[in-house]
């Protein structure tokens, strides 16, 4: 530092005024000397700043800050922000549109003006925010060795959120989504018959994911896994179990059966439940379930609704009190529900007079999962199969299996006579179908969008007209498209609203057309 001060100093005794002036009076030769001795200097100078700025990236790269994200970061990341937000999702929103709760606050949402979210209701951003980072993690694991043990599960969780994303909206940027800092930020909108069937769409991913993992040699073990610890067997069974769901929610656009036979004889699916797609939420912050964190407020929003009181209660099915807590102002111990959809100027509503949620949704959320994809789901979907002969199986064995792993899901004892009576696979009064869709339908209510798009693809259960419909007394049978495409991405939201007859929540989307 003393040698770039003296530096300065010739400098600035050079370049002042009065040398300048000087110089008008004195010999040539002395200027001349002046000449080389500024010369001299320049040349130190640069010199000097040359060999300081010669490793200046690598010393201004701070080392605890990397350039980088790893995969096993972007893994973690992508499993629990997905099922963190699309559990409060399910619950928020979703359980409106399958009518498992009612909103108690004159929700718009619960009167079917989908375009009005409130407290949920808007899964297009958590859907792509998370499906971008999974991309990532995906490129990482193609570009390098090193990663490679993360092609299986990154194929795996992309198939798995697609098929979220165009159950829930219909067609939707795809293919040339998740990509916008190496190809296009307005991205078109591509059909949900080539999300699921072309190449690189859902079916093509689980098989590819499935492929990497059966194929993968390396020693290198998978971190940041919250579903399997690491287990890449555990991810096979998760997608295997994913393909029977996803081939019987198109089984009536193509035929599957022999797909979903061979699937089911290699038997290597989510067959028992401590192989479960789930993750743990605590009792305490800051993993705790979203609904424990709202406001008191917000959480009395939630009221069981008439359509979830009606079946359960048909049902005889003690899981009513873990899922809601009886009324206020019972004097016994009762549940009481609410119709979806009430009306703020023409009803009067007493909180006291409705069944909350259950504890464990709020003040013992310990005991409940971000719930993916489980074996007692997998049951139900195999009973379907057998059942409609798209597979060879005991239909009935199968759906008994998949109640009793609910209700241990649950944490419920099943009665004895469950099975035998309102709970039967042929009870009166209804079809081995319907029994199947509303068991799952009642087990599904942390994934309440699970639900109602079941309810679109088999009408089951039967769910009511609304209080006061905004939607012409229609269920919906797609969500709309979020405002801020039409701002974004313009000309392709546009041919994408105009195929849905401007953006309608009544146009059903393929596998449902």
């Amino acid at each position: 530092m003393n040698f770039i001060y003296k530096l300065i100093m010739v400098f600035r005794e050079w370049l002042s005024p009065q040398r300048r002036f000087t110089l008008k009076k004195v010999a040539p030769s002395v200027v001349l000397d002046y000449a080389r001795k500024a010369s001299s200097c320049l040349l130190l100078v640069f010199v000097f700043f040359t060999s300081c700025t010669q490793d200046f990236e690598e010393i201004n790269t701070n080392p605890n800050s990397p350039v980088a994200v790893q995969p096993s970061l972007l893994l973690r990341q992508v499993v629990y922000d997905y099922g963190e937000q699309m559990s409060y999702e399910g619950f928020t929103a979703g359980n409106l549109l399958g009518q498992y709760t009612t909103a108690l606050d004159f929700n718009l949402f619960d009167r079917h003006n989908l375009k009005s979210p409130q407290l949920g209701g808007n899964p297009w951003p958590i859907l792509y925010t998370n499906l971008r980072d999974n991309e990532i993690m995906l490129n990482l694991a193609l570009e390098n060795e090193t990663f490679a043990v993360y092609e299986g599960p990154s194929r795996i969780m992309k198939a798995y959120m697609a098929a979220a994303l165009t159950d829930i909206f219909g067609d939707v940027p795809y293919f040339e989504a998740f990509r916008g800092s190496n190809a296009t930020v307005t991205p078109i909108y591509d059909s949900q018959e080539s999300i699921y069937m072309d190449e690189d769409g859902i079916l093509d991913n689980l098989d590819k994911g499935i492929a990497a993992i059966q194929n993968y040699s390396g020693t290198i073990a998978l971190e940041g896994d919250i579903l399997f610890n690491g287990d890449l067997d555990g991810w096979s069974r998760f997608a295997n179990s994913l393909k029977i769901k996803y081939l019987i929610r198109i089984s009536d656009k193509m035929d599957v059966s022999q797909t979903l036979q061979n699937v089911v004889s290699d038997g290597n699916f989510i067959s028992e439940s401590n192989q479960n797609a789930t993750f743990d939420f605590t009792d305490g912050e800051p993993n705790n379930f979203r609904l424990a964190r709202l406001r008191i407020g917000d959480f009395n929003n939630f009221v069981l609704s008439e359509t979830m009181d009606d079946i359960l209660t048909e049902l005889n099915d003690p899981r009513i009190a873990t899922l809601f807590r009886p009324f206020g102002n019972s004097m016994s111990g009762d549940f009481n529900g609410l119709l979806n959809g009430i009306d703020a100027s023409q009803t009067s509503i007493a909180l006291a007079d409705y069944s909350l949620a259950g504890t464990i949704f709020r003040e013992n959320t310990g005991a409940l999962d971000a719930n993916f994809m489980t074996s007692w789901e997998t049951h139900f979907l195999l009973a379907e199969a057998a059942e409609k002969g798209l597979i060879s199986g005991d239909a009935q064995e199968l759906y008994e299996l998949g109640v009793s792993q609910a209700f241990a899901y649950w944490n419920v004892s099943l009665p004895e006579n469950y099975l035998n009576a309102e709970g039967a696979y042929a009870a009166p009064g209804t079809s081995a179908l319907q029994q199947i869709i509303t068991q799952k339908w009642i087990a599904n209510m942390i994934n309440g969008y699970e639900g109602w798009i079941e309810y679109r693809r088999t009408g089951f259960p039967q769910l009511q007209t609304i209080s006061a419909s905004l939607n012409d007394d229609l269920i919906p049978v797609r969500m709309p498209y979020p405002a801020e495409e039409a701002a974004l991405n313009n000309v392709n939201y546009s041919k994408a609203a105009e195929a849905t007859e401007g953006n309608s929540i009544n146009v059903r989307v393929w596998w449902d057309d």
